[in-house]
């Protein structure tokens, strides 16, 4: 509970410019994760929150949270008998990061990020009467680049780079396109 007070407190202290901006935003794109060095690609989709502000005429700094969710699933059938299943499907991911970039002009921002993501991973055996299923988090970093051009005042497009490591030799790539609006 203190950390919620200490995220709110550290929100309402942001300067509060008139160029500040709070954001919503949605994004979709390739997901390609890695488990022991075996990968699987799939569809990343996803939201954030975020608040930029700027730090001089062409910088700007700004903070984000998202939720993201794949498709990205592996399975292999008839392993110990005819007919079972042992599928490994990877979950919601939470995401914490900072973004710092500079204005190309009016309307058009090229940025970095890094921060912290948290995964699950969900892992089925299915013997083809009874199933059992477990699941696991896994903390990392994530780094990663993007271009924002804005399309209007408030609304805008963007496309972004993302790259996450998790422990126990788990990471995943992203690529995405996204669509927000500023307020």
């Amino acid at each position: 509970m203190n950390r919620y007070i200490l995220a709110a407190l550290a929100f309402a202290a942001l300067p509060a410019t008139a160029h500040a901006q709070a954001y919503v935003q949605v994004h979709g794109g390739f997901d390609s994760v890695s488990v022991g060095g075996e990968s699987e690609e799939g569809v990343a989709y996803g939201a954030a929150v975020g608040y930029e502000f700027p730090l001089s005429e062409n910088m700007f700094a700004g903070l984000e949270a998202g939720y993201d969710d794949s498709s990205t699933k592996a399975c292999e059938s008839d392993l110990f008998v005819v007919g079972d299943e042992a599928c490994l499907k990877t979950g919601r991911d939470l995401s914490a990061v900072v973004r710092l970039g500079t204005n190309l002009g009016a309307r058009s921002q090229l940025y970095v990020l890094g921060g912290y993501t948290n995964a699950r991973i969900k892992a089925t055996y299915t013997d083809g009467v009874d199933s059992e299923s477990e699941g696991a988090n896994g903390d990392g970093f994530r780094l990663g680049a993007g271009y924002k051009m804005s399309f209007s005042d408030n609304l805008y497009g963007k496309i972004e780079y993302r790259y996450s490591n998790y422990e126990s030799d788990f990471s995943r790539h992203n690529a995405l396109v996204g669509l927000g609006v500023s307020f």
